[in-house]
């Protein structure tokens, strides 16, 4: 932001002293004017609606793509919407202190009365702004993905506060390497590396990604955690409570960030950031205490351990498992709702039975059972003698086809012994292609947005030019009055 002599000396008046502590809203609007008018911002959002626009087209007339039910395309369409935004506020945010140190204007700028605190948070919010502007671009083509789904209330709710946290987080990190840079591609260079190394990530193999260390992974990287639980809640159907540790990570992010950036970088704030002997300890600081909380996170996220439980085997006991419906013909992202019964026809308890639920298809690829169903397994105590428990499943139809879907009883075997698993019937789920989108009515869509965005950077270019005219014309009179 550049702040000229003559705005510093007016903050700087005994009259406006009183008035310091709302410093940072002047450091607000200056910074998104420049932002915004200036044309960064919107220059960014121009590339994603065009992005966003091209997505949304191919989910409408790829033939591979229209198998994916709506409440999958809303997923991918938010998640794309909330990586994109809170990039540009990260990449903002990496230009706050850096940049007007390579532009000579930050010791103007720390000449003010104004607290180290209040620059930072006018700073912050300023990188913020690209973000909700990103989310209202999003908004008809999460709207036409839909296609009237019910989900679509659920995503804006997630989108709008997880993606807001995010943002924060991911802001306020460029902000605060670029208080510890002194040249403004040292900060852009750290930010696009911890970027990418999030992202790569995210792309680890299917195998990778399972076992302790995948879930490690998955619970300390924000942006996979986010995706995790978004895709488990929005397709899968689960609760907010089933993968809430998977937000954990998102929280930590921002309290840490907003920590290192208000109680300790911005009171060290200085026209030079310091010698790249102290920038290195700084960093190397950083890292060991962002690490140190991370495996805390994980180690009391984790499931807690439990002592074993010495179990016989009875005798007595003759379980079975049984289907109310043999045959269902659904469409895609239906669900399907169906009981089980478990049946104890012997003269004994039974001891501790876990129901697995599993699904094959007849032909063609593997299933991913996960994917189907927000429940696959359940638990009992014991099922009495001569006595039923009846169970509740649901499933998801993510691709069309035919399916098998059956349970496995297992009960718990006794110390140092076996068990024999008990299947049900199978349920034979003829799954049918939903109704595919209208390219012709998603078209509208895809042009509108982004034409509508470059108007809005047209008439900004305008405002600006506008702007500049008017401060040539201001300087010309008063050198005729010196004159």
């Amino acid at each position: 932001m550049t702040i000229t002599e003559a705005e510093a000396t007016t903050i700087g008046t005994p009259a406006e002293r009183r008035a310091t502590r709302g410093a940072w809203w002047v450091v607000f609007k200056q910074e998104a004017v420049e932002l915004w008018v200036g044309g960064r911002a919107i220059n960014l959002l121009i590339l994603y609606s065009l992005l966003l626009g091209l997505m949304t087209f191919l989910l409408a007339t790829n033939t591979e793509l229209n198998l994916i039910p709506p409440k999958e395309m809303v997923f991918l369409t938010l998640l794309n919407t909330i990586s994109f935004g809170v990039f540009i506020g990260m990449i903002v945010g990496a230009d706050g202190i850096s940049g007007e140190r390579e532009r000579g204007t930050l010791e103007v700028l720390l000449l003010t009365p104004a607290s180290r605190r209040q620059l930072i948070l006018g700073k912050l919010l300023a990188s913020l702004t690209p973000w909700p502007a990103a989310f209202l671009i999003s908004l008809p083509a999460l709207i036409v993905v839909s296609q009237g789904d019910e989900v679509i209330g659920q995503a804006l709710f997630l989108g709008a506060t997880i993606g807001t946290a995010l943002a924060i987080a991911f802001a306020g990190f460029g902000l605060l390497v670029s208080t510890w840079s002194n040249a403004n591609k040292t900060s852009m260079f750290i930010c696009l590396i911890v970027w990418l190394l999030l992202f790569m990530l995210t792309q680890l193999p299917g195998e990778v990604q399972k076992g302790d260390f995948g879930y490690f992974v998955q619970r300390i990287n924000p942006m996979q955690a986010t995706s995790e639980f978004m895709e488990k809640v929005l397709v899968n159907n689960r609760t907010f409570w089933e993968r809430d540790e998977y937000l954990r990570s998102s929280v930590i992010a921002v309290v840490l960030v907003l920590f290192l950036l208000f109680v300790i970088a911005a009171p060290r704030l200085r026209l030079d950031a310091g010698r790249a002997r102290r920038l290195r300890a700084r960093w190397g600081s950083l890292s060991g205490m962002t690490l140190t909380v991370f495996l805390l996170f994980v180690l009391g996220a984790g499931p807690a351990m439990s002592l074993g439980r010495q179990l016989f085997q009875a005798e007595g006991w003759n379980l079975k498992v049984s289907l109310e419906e043999t045959f269902l013909e659904v469409k895609t992202g239906d669900e399907v709702n169906f009981d089980t019964l478990l049946e104890n026809n012997g003269s004994e308890d039974s001891p501790p039975v876990i129901m697995a639920l599993n699904i094959i298809k007849l032909s063609g690829d593997v299933v991913d059972p996960e994917d189907w169903s927000p429940e696959r397994t359940q638990h009992v105590d014991f099922v009495p003698a001569a006595d039923q428990i009846r169970h509740s499943w649901t499933i998801e139809a993510i691709l069309k086809g035919d399916y098998m879907v059956y349970l496995v009883a297992v009960p718990e075997p006794g110390e140092k012994a076996s068990s024999h698993p008990i299947s049900s019937p199978g349920l034979h789920l003829t799954v049918g292609a939903f109704q595919r989108l209208n390219p012709e009515g998603v078209l509208p869509v895809v042009i509108a947005v982004p034409l509508g965005v470059t108007l809005a950077l047209l008439v900004l270019v305008r405002l600006r030019l506008r702007r500049l005219g008017q401060g040539v014309a201001d300087a010309s009179e008063d050198d005729d009055r010196v004159t």
